[in-house]
């Protein structure tokens, strides 16, 4: 992207919450990273019947996607909006299939995942999912996050695509009542995301998902970047394995 692209889509993200950017990965690196998904859902993915439908702690089970993380064309987009000191800190894979056709409901992404529990003021409440320590933060740590999600295949509107409410993420941490608020006041917004494409998002951007009408593979890499150390002695669960990071 040009540095007037990248401005647009800081522009993009700060107003709206999120943005779609095309053409990130290549056919080459987008058949090479479901291949190598796959062979990590073998070993560590959640699965309903035959289907791995989610994979946490996707930067360990995939070398390859941690590469990706910190890779020019994907890294440039997290920076675009965090600055030159962002660094990833969770990776998931999400899929839709016949199998495994899950819906969202209408919600903000209010947990980070950490190397251990320490009681920081603040925090909580915390929990473990896949055997990694999780805790909801203070919104000005998620104020100061961005997602990246790297699609490898098509998302249209028949295989249960994202939808946002734009400017929701500007509004902090959101009550139970104030959801409903939100939906009757602001459009939703689908975001189809071609093959190779990406949807950024701020994770306290209120997001939904249907179930697929036409289910098939929805692979999506989630990445998360923050660009500065946890208070009270917490460590990013990826922070102290991340080359860029370490001294």
């Amino acid at each position: 992207m040009k540095p007037n692209s990248y401005d647009a889509l800081c522009s993009a993200v700060a107003t709206n919450g999120y943005a779609i950017v095309t053409n990130v990965l290549d056919d080459a690196a987008t058949e090479t990273l479901i291949q190598e998904i796959a062979n990590a859902g073998h070993v560590a993915g959640q699965r309903k019947g035959s289907e791995v439908y989610a994979i946490r702690n996707l930067l360990d089970e995939a070398p390859g996607v941690r590469a990706l993380a910190q890779s020019a064309p994907v890294r440039d987009l997290a920076m675009a909006i965090l600055g030159p000191d962002c660094f990833p800190v969770r990776g998931i894979l999400f899929d839709k299939t016949p199998d495994a056709n899950w819906r969202v409901i209408w919600h903000q992404d209010l947990s980070i995942a950490v190397r251990e529990r320490r009681e920081t003021p603040g925090f909580g409440p915390w929990s473990v999912k896949s055997g990694v320590t999780h805790v909801q933060p203070p919104a000005s740590i998620l104020e100061n996050m961005v997602t990246v999600r790297l699609h490898l295949d098509d998302c249209t509107l028949e295989n249960g695509p994202l939808r946002v409410l734009p400017g929701s993420h500007l509004a902090g941490r959101l009550s139970a009542a104030e959801v409903p608020e939100w939906r009757e006041r602001v459009a939703e917004v689908i975001c189809t995301v071609p093959r190779g494409g990406a949807l950024l998002m701020r994770p306290l951007l209120l997001h939904a998902s249907s179930d697929a009408v036409t289910p098939g593979h929805r692979r999506v890499i989630h990445i998360e970047y923050a660009a500065a150390s946890l208070p009270g002695g917490l460590e990013w669960f990826e922070e102290s394995t991340n080359p860029e990071r370490s001294e």
